[in-house]
């Protein structure tokens, strides 16, 4: 039986196993928010010949008013009936789409259309792309009316054990993956009380962005049944540390792991190296997709271990770009600036492309840093030639504004679009009174 036939067949059969009646068709706007229409599992067939039309005018960043139609194709490999939904008798499933124009070609807009792109690009070189995420999240309680607060589930610390309600969550989230699919590999407690990871199977890229995508939607599903809050917002906290999505990547190449050299003192062949460069030379002009908000920049300062310092090293966590000490097929670059904010289709987008546009240009990298940057002075610092990543929105914006690179990945539509959604939310910014502004100023003058 074909491939293709056999997904429909398998499909079907989990239709009618579970009784599915209805089926959210599911895609991602430009910040990677999470959308879907829902439609009777009669119009399954309709929906699989991309037939399901949407008003892209209505989501921000796709289409203006006047060329609105766009059209939803779904990838039957993201099939999935929601664990939560099932009863007796009754269930409901979902398909991740990809956007068409009317024409059915894909439409430019779309950020999951931008990760295919790369992957395609990557392809034609002979490269398949393997990402592993971690996305770090916390669970805060509601108040009497509901509402998220601030005030953490917990009081826990880095991997420690808890028989809470914390655990319970994330034990829940865990067979809940599961039962989509997912091969997960680990769950703990993170640094900060209320701060959980859960990380699953590197994939290749496309799927893992889809994965990325579902993990999100199925955390802040699974906490809302306990009366929690799960926020994958950068810095929820002042004084404590962040949450990111640190970054693994891999090429591979006719099966091989191109990173990997065993003769090497770190183990990491040319490719390697020439990725490393292409990523550090290109960070400041993409800082504004791996950490897409306001919010991001509160993240990236010293001495809550997220990196803000564009430096590599084999084992240093105080540098930006680490590599694992896993070796052989298992070899990758760990991103650690990104945060779970971004659009996970345009951030790893963008990390890919610019490493590989390294591996076009064949040149090292700076030496890497093993001691620790935040307790280095400024002068140390210009001494390494170690550089800072923009330290606010605006300034990372500008930077993705005066460079090619991001035009050529993100396609004209994006890069214009997520430019003119990105200065807008820092103009709100900058003209709100904020509460430090009233504490600080009100009495004083």
């Amino acid at each position: 039986m074909p491939v293709e036939n056999k997904k429909h067949s398998d499909m079907k059969e989990a239709i009618n196993k579970f009784q599915v009646e209805l089926l959210h068709l599911q895609f991602v706007d430009l910040e990677g928010i999470l959308k879907h229409v829902t439609i009777t599992i009669d119009q399954l067939e309709d929906a699989l010949q991309g037939k399901i039309m949407f008003d892209g005018s209505s989501i921000q960043g796709f289409s203006p008013i006047n060329e609105s139609d766009l059209y939803l194709m779904p990838d039957i490999d993201t099939f999935s009936v929601i664990p939560w939904s099932i009863e007796e008798g009754y269930a409901e499933a979902r398909l991740l789409c990809s956007v068409l124009n009317p024409d059915s070609t894909p439409f430019e807009g779309d950020p999951r259309n931008v990760l295919k792109r790369t992957v395609e690009k990557a392809a034609r070189l002979g490269y398949s792309i393997s990402i592993g995420p971690e996305l770090e999240f916390f669970l805060f309680r509601e108040d009497g009316e509901g509402n998220p607060s601030v005030t953490p589930q917990d009081n826990g610390g880095y991997f420690e054990p808890a028989h809470d309600l914390g655990e319970k969550v994330r034990l829940e989230i865990y067979r809940t993956l599961k039962a989509m699919g997912f091969r997960i590999e680990a769950s703990h407690h993170e640094v900060a009380m209320g701060q959980h990871e859960i990380n699953f199977k590197f994939m290749d890229a496309l799927t893992s962005a889809d994965n990325a995508t579902t993990y999100k939607w199925v955390v802040k599903n699974i906490a809302k049944q306990f009366n929690l809050h799960a926020s994958f917002m950068p810095k929820p906290v002042e004084s404590i540390n962040g949450s990111g999505m640190h970054v693994n990547i891999s090429l591979f190449k006719e099966g091989q792991n191109i990173f990997y050299d065993e003769t090497d003192q770190f183990g990491l062949s040319n490719s390697a190296y020439y990725f490393i460069n292409g990523l550090m030379s290109n960070l400041e002009y993409l800082t504004a997709i791996t950490n897409p908000t306001v919010n991001s920049y509160k993240r990236l300062v010293p001495g809550y271990e997220a990196p803000c310092y564009i430096a590599w090293s084999t084992s240093n966590r105080s540098t930006l770009i680490r590599i694992p000490s896993t070796r052989g097929a298992g070899t990758r670059i760990e991103a650690r600036h990104p945060d779970p904010s971004a659009n996970p289709y345009l951030a790893y987008s963008v990390i890919a492309e610019a490493g590989i546009d390294g591996i076009k240009m064949e040149q090292r990298p700076v030496e890497p840093v093993n001691e620790d940057i935040f307790n280095m002075s400024c002068e140390e610092r210009k001494s390494l030639k170690i550089n800072n990543l923009p330290d606010n929105l605006e300034t990372a914006v500008n930077y993705l504004e005066s460079n090619y690179i991001a035009k050529e990945i993100l396609g004209e539509h994006v890069f214009r679009e997520f430019i003119t959604l990105k200065r807008m939310e820092w103009e709100e910014y900058r003209k709100t009174v904020h509460e430090w502004e009233l504490k600080r100023y009100q009495l004083k003058f």
